[in-house]
């Protein structure tokens, strides 16, 4: 029998005004979850909790092997290396490596936003519509730890 299939994670974060109040959106499994107030800060952080968030809901689901999708240029090139770590975000990073101990595999992909659908569900819930996919509890989602 064929191992079971990595859970995709899409996530995206961002600000309105930039900068200003953080929300962020992670989906997974027909499921979206948003957290509309993450505190102040500019568009870069919010995508990097965004992943976080979606690093913690894979680790509370009991997921072991990820693949996690975001747009965030800015975020997924400093995962890489292929540009140095922003001194604004440094903890992020940091958080990010320290969080993947729990997971036998994780791999990033960089998505356009059109496929970003975290990033649709942002964009729904600002403009006051209906997401594509229910909300989930958003208890259930938590920053870990909360470096808003």
């Amino acid at each position: 029998m064929p191992p079971p299939a990595p859970r995709k994670l899409w996530f995206d974060g961002g600000c309105r005004p930039n900068p200003g109040r953080m929300e962020i959106a992670v989906v997974t499994g027909g499921r979206t979850w948003v957290l509309p107030d993450c505190g102040l800060g500019d568009s870069n952080r919010a995508e990097w909790l965004a992943l976080l968030g979606a690093i913690d809901l894979a680790r509370q689901l009991g997921e072991t092997d990820v693949v996690l999708c975001g747009d965030s240029a800015f975020v997924i090139d400093q995962i890489a290396g292929r540009t140095a770590a922003h001194p604004a975000t440094a903890d992020c990073l940091a958080a990010y490596r320290n969080g993947l101990v729990s997971f036998s595999r994780v791999r990033l992909r960089h998505v356009g936003r059109a496929q970003n659908l975290a990033g649709i569900a942002l964009e729904y819930r600002r403009a006051g519509l209906a997401p594509p996919q229910p909300l989930a509890d958003q208890q259930g989602l938590r920053l870990f730890p909360r470096m808003a």
